[in-house]
């Protein structure tokens, strides 16, 4: 957890080397860059890539036994399976059925719900889930992460951090499906259910900022590739407040909280850094330059775009990471970074002069 290039870039600090944030899962680029099978030798190739592009800082598995082979591949890269759930192909997997909400039937269903009465969500088959019914409770959990011998401050320099899904947006839409959170959302009888999970996560960010670390990763998507999913008049009842409340807590404890959503966030940049955040992790629909020249220093992450390494054009891959390294001039907490992911099936040739050309490039006086 100590990256110095990582840490002076959450800092702003413009660090020599540009350092790297990949949403990574494309085993047969792992293949293709170290010559070592990654299904035969899962442990081997990751130690390889780490040592010719210890940059991704990419897991490596405690053992080296051999893994599966996905079903799914090129030719047939999605199924269904015998109940009508729909999979497709991940990284070196696949995708389990999005059934998000299913247990909630009608409005009815949601307005009767109580997040407060339900505060153990442990199973509940949401991202982070977990059991939120006491501040206690959420901070035994996330301190099991880190060495006991740091008590309650993690080391100078350190990236330690931890990073959470359900900032505040994705409770609802998670916990009752689209569907019903848009046909729900604009019911006064919402405001009881938001009030709830905000206190859930009052629990939560108040347990984050006793954790010897020194940045907090915040998750919602509250915008897709056009934009805004909901108006900026429900956002700055239901959502903003609490992101300014939550990471007031963390910035008075010393730690450092990063956005991140999907999609376009041109819209709503503004107000995320107006409630504290340090930075934005986001999709290259995004203006990243415009965020950079008005927040100064900002962290900032997801410029490349991998539709350009799935045209797999050399000319196209070189002018993507030059704009990048253009950006990274205009604030010190820039990352390398292909916001929309780098997924199975992206040619394995691209992500290697990718990953080539920001090291070339990626250099800053």
């Amino acid at each position: 957890m100590t990256h110095p290039n990582v840490y002076e870039a959450f800092m702003g600090r413009a660090p020599k080397r540009i350092p790297h944030w990949e949403h990574w899962s494309c085993p047969d680029a792992e293949t293709y860059l170290t010559g070592i099978d990654y299904y035969e030798h899962p442990k081997l190739c990751r130690e390889k890539l780490a040592e010719v592009y210890p940059q991704l800082r990419l897991w490596i598995p405690k053992e080296d036994k051999p893994i599966p082979r996905p079903k799914l591949g090129r030719e047939e890269s999605s199924s269904t399976d015998e109940h009508g759930g729909h999979h497709v192909r991940w990284g070196d997997g696949e995708t389990t059925h999005w059934d998000w909400g299913a247990k909630f039937k009608t409005p009815e269903d949601v307005f009767a719900f109580s997040p407060l009465e339900n505060a153990d969500f442990t199973g509940s088959g949401i991202v982070d889930e977990g059991d939120f019914t006491s501040e206690e409770i959420i901070y035994r959990r996330y301190r099991e992460w880190f060495p006991e011998e740091w008590g309650d401050k993690a080391p100078e320099g350190s990236d330690a951090q931890v990073s959470f899904y359900n900032t505040m947006f994705m409770w609802p839409l998670l916990t009752f499906g689209w569907e019903l959170f848009l046909e729900t959302c604009l019911d006064e009888r919402f405001e009881r259910i938001m009030d709830e999970f905000a206190e859930i996560n009052g629990r939560l960010f108040r347990a984050f900022a006793r954790l010897p670390i020194n940045f907090v990763v915040c998750h919602d998507d509250i915008v897709n590739t056009r934009g805004p999913v909901c108006s900026p008049k429900w956002m700055n009842k239901y959502i903003f407040p609490r992101y300014e409340e939550y990471w007031g807590i963390l910035n008075a404890a010393g730690k450092r909280p990063i956005f991140m959503s999907d999609g376009c966030m041109d819209v709503y940049a503004d107000d995320v850094m107006a409630c504290g955040a340090s930075g934005i992790v986001t999709e290259p629909y995004t203006d990243f330059k415009a965020i950079a020249r008005k927040h100064e220093n900002c962290v900032l992450a997801g410029e490349g775009d991998v539709r350009t390494l799935m045209r797999n054009n050399p000319t196209e891959i070189r002018a993507m990471v030059e704009t990048m390294v253009d950006t990274a001039k205009l604030t010190g907490g820039y990352f390398m970074c292909i916001g929309n992911h780098i997924p199975w099936n992206t040619p394995p040739e691209a992500i290697k002069l990718y990953l080539d050309l920001s090291v070339e490039m990626g250099v800053q006086s």
